[in-house]
């Protein structure tokens, strides 16, 4: 699964820890999602895709 975390966060000025912070998670959870080593839950998921205000669809590639 691809992810477009690492754009969305760097369009924001944001650090990984200062996502992770906002989301709930650790800065190395950001990390790993943001280099395809991670899947994540379905409910960080939807938490990130609703910090971004866009849709888990819009974050998340599963078909790539």
């Amino acid at each position: 699964m691809q992810s477009r975390v690492r754009e969305l966060r760097g369009d924001r000025g944001l650090s990984q820890q200062a996502l992770g912070d906002a989301v709930g998670v650790s800065r190395q959870t950001i990390n790993a999602i943001e280099t395809g080593r991670y899947d994540p839950s379905l409910t960080l998921a939807v938490h990130l895709a609703r910090y971004f205000g866009t849709t888990v669809e819009e974050v998340f590639d599963v078909d790539a």
